[in-house]
């Protein structure tokens, strides 16, 4: 909104004209998420310790675990409200992109939402069934997947990292497929959310990544010398990006070790569709593979757990997902924490190697 009252200005005051700059207004968009939260944070552990929103542990879980029960919860609310305001406050709202990835982002937020609900409700870990969970998740999806299909000179071709000569055509199979990326973004961050500041660390290297990503994309000649799908008007999501790692920064600052919340499934499963949606505007769905690296592995860690036990009823880890394996093996939280970033930068870093490798 600052972007459509301010820039109009320029006319009038050369001074303004700094809003044209997609790069100013990620900075600013930044700036105002992180003064959000930092505004923000205190009182909503507050009102949130005040109602005794806090965390019910599974009861399978580590026994470590044991003394984080009450925690408070939902403080992923914090990121969104961050994000959403910043983003409307120095974002162009009438690119259909940013709209998009707001509905993706809030919608599965609210899936979140009555998800934690019930838990604190039902004063234990389970929530939402999942068929139910997965359900609105799909429907928040195919609701972007549809409007992006429909989207003038939007492209269903397919681009493949390391390969430029290889760019299958979905066709209306695209829709289906974004909606696969968008949900399975979301629940693999969701998986990821088991330790302090864990995910949100991650999400923040993978969201950074894909503010540059968008920018290069959204850039004829940039993207022309890269040699990477052009979308116009896409670049506009690097603002949304940047304010997405900001937001998640404010948050760490209360989701550090020891924890003063969590970010719960309000949190996680918004932040990941906003990965998933940002992948798949920029054509660069499959890359979200390698830039969320630790997501995967996460994720995969739990399907292979389940799919031995069923077949084999053996375990191939000692708990699932990998971050609890290590934690029974031994390694200290903030040791596991810290390793799994560093895991994400080096993914992140090869993501965007594979801008210029084609």
């Amino acid at each position: 909104m600052l972007y459509h009252l301010l820039f109009p200005l320029s006319t009038s005051y050369s001074g303004f004209n700094v809003f044209r700059y997609i790069t100013f207004r990620a900075a600013m968009a930044a700036l105002l998420a992180l003064l959000v939260s930092f505004l923000l944070g205190p009182w909503l552990i507050r009102a949130l310790t005040e109602k005794q929103i806090g965390q019910h542990i599974r009861d399978d879980g580590p026994a470590s675990h044991a003394a984080k029960a009450g925690t408070p919860t939902m403080g992923g609310a914090l990121i969104l409200a961050a994000l959403v305001l910043s983003t409307l406050m120095m974002a162009d709202i009438t690119n259909s992109y940013i709209l998009l990835a707001l509905l993706a982002t809030v919608g599965s937020g609210a899936v979140g939402f009555a998800d934690d609900y019930l838990k604190l409700t039902r004063k234990n870990s389970k929530g939402m069934p999942p068929r139910a969970k997965l359900l609105g998740q799909f429907s928040v999806a195919f609701l972007v997947a549809v409007a992006l299909y429909y989207t003038p000179r939007f492209s269903t071709v397919l681009a493949i990292p390391f390969i430029k000569t290889f760019h299958p055509d979905l066709g209306i199979f695209y829709i289906p497929f974004a909606m696969l990326v968008i949900v399975g973004a979301s629940n693999a961050v969701n998986l990821t959310d088991g330790l302090d500041g864990l995910a949100i660390g991650p999400v923040m290297i993978a969201a950074g990544t894909y503010a540059v990503i968008a920018y290069v994309t959204g850039h004829l000649k940039l993207a022309e010398y890269l040699q990477i799908p052009y979308v116009a008007g896409v670049g506009e999501l690097s603002v949304f990006c940047a304010a997405v790692v900001a937001a998640g920064l404010g948050f760490l600052w209360y989701n550090a070790y020891p924890a003063q919340m969590f970010m719960g499934d309000v949190g996680s499963l918004a932040l990941g569709a906003a990965l998933g949606v940002v992948a798949v505007m920029t054509k660069n769905e499959i890359l979200l593979m390698i830039v969320g690296g630790v997501f995967v592995a996460e994720a995969l860690s739990v399907i292979f757990q389940v799919a031995s036990y069923k077949l084999r009823r053996k375990r191939v880890f000692l708990m699932a997902p990998i971050h609890h394996h290590y934690e029974l093996k031994g390694w200290k939280e903030p040791q596991i924490i810290v390793r799994f970033w560093i895991i994400g930068f080096i993914c992140a870093v090869i993501g965007l190697s594979t801008l210029k490798l084609r």
